[in-house]
């Protein structure tokens, strides 16, 4: 192996596949970087067994060649070299030599062959899909799911593609958050998947200054791939494995019809829901008491060891009273996903799921769970 490339490009490759690769103790050497030369293409590649990624980067190779090496020291020294200089590297069986100026090291790699294979996606199905959206919607829903292994369907995120809608959907079984993305493209046929949450929260990370991304999936595993400006190649790939069995159906939960809606300022409603939180107690419970006669919302905590919380919102209130207990976090969390400066939030008696939702936009909801006290 033998080849030229930029210390910026050596980087970002490096920190791509950096995301991925594991400490693993059992399988050494998942702690290393694949690393191939491919024609004119440098690719690296990293995998902890169930997400693995490969990033390209045009270079000037004069050598094919491939082997791995430990992707903590490689990742060190390539972050130490001079910016927008070249890069030398050269390979002599599994080891690696790296020179760039006065900076001289050589790295002690393991057989390429025994490096993991990252499975390859059978084209099934495939859509392109922007990511401004798509990321920004992704990230309303990304740090709900529930890391358990009772119930692995509701430990990542559900994508639903149907006409020319993206669902995306997640929950705990405590609270529930659904965002609806519109496609610039009518699919052809509706399917759905579950991706894991690290793989989700990696997909965030790797391809956020990318501007558009391919995703193709079969039955086990799906791929989100984007292409080199100068070229169609890909650039980079996410390959990860897809969470069996069927996605509950949330959409049975949430609340059609409600008794009671009140419209409250976002930001002074999720201000007042912390200050609550300090006096929250050890179930971190919150109460709302809704009154349509004063056009307002009180909110009470207690904590026996530290104190109680009283204060009052303004909102427009249409239906009933109700008085309701809700986790403080979990509150939080839906509010500070929503972008809108005003929310409606609507409740059917203290013992039915709250609903929240932004006003003059219905791409997006939240559905939390109450605290009931017997």
């Amino acid at each position: 192996m033998k080849l030229k490339i930029l210390q910026d490009n050596l980087k970002e490759g490096v920190l791509i596949a950096n995301r991925i690769a594991t400490k693993s103790v059992s399988l050494p050497i998942l702690k290393n970087i694949h690393m191939e030369t491919e024609e004119n293409f440098l690719c690296l590649s990293a995998t902890d067994l169930e997400v693995g990624v490969k990033w390209w980067s045009l270079t000037k190779v004069e050598k094919e060649g491939k082997t791995t090496i430990p992707l903590d020291i490689f990742s060190s020294f390539v972050n130490l070299l001079p910016k927008e200089e070249k890069v030398d590297i050269s390979g002599k069986g599994n080891d690696i030599s790296i020179k760039c100026e006065d900076y001289k090291t050589k790295i002690k790699g393991l057989d390429a062959e025994d490096f993991p294979i990252i499975p390859q996606v059978k084209e099934d199905k495939e859509i392109k899909i922007k990511t401004t959206k798509f990321f920004e919607g992704l990230k309303q829903v990304v740090d709900i799911p529930s890391n358990t292994k009772v119930k692995p369907e509701i430990s990542g995120v559900f994508f639903q593609f149907e006409g020319k809608t993206l669902k995306l959907a997640a929950t705990d079984s405590y609270r529930l958050a659904e965002k609806i993305i519109f496609l610039e493209e009518k699919i052809k046929k509706e399917f759905s998947f579950i991706l894991p949450q690290k793989a989700a929260k990696e997909l965030l990370n790797i391809f956020e200054n990318e501007s558009e991304i391919k995703i193709r999936f079969d039955s086990n595993q799906v791929l989100f791939e984007s292409e080199m400006e100068e070229t169609d190649h890909p650039k980079i790939q996410l390959t990860s494995k897809l969470i069996e069995g069927e996605y509950p159906d949330y959409e049975a939960i949430i609340p059609e019809k409600t008794n009671t809606q009140i419209l409250l300022q976002k930001e002074e409603f999720l201000n007042k829901i912390k200050a609550a939180s300090l006096f929250s107690g050890k179930v971190n419970e919150v109460t709302l008491e809704i009154s349509d006669d004063a056009d307002e919302m009180k909110i009470f905590s207690k904590d026996n060891d530290l104190g109680d919380y009283e204060t009052e919102i303004k909102g427009k209130v249409e239906g009933e009273d109700v008085k309701i207990s809700f986790n403080h976090r979990f509150l939080k969390d839906g509010l500070s996903e929503i972008r809108s400066s005003e929310v409606v939030l609507s409740v059917s008696g203290k013992s039915s799921p709250g609903k929240i939702t932004p006003v003059g936009n219905d791409d997006f909801l939240y559905v939390v769970m109450p605290i009931k006290n017997d």
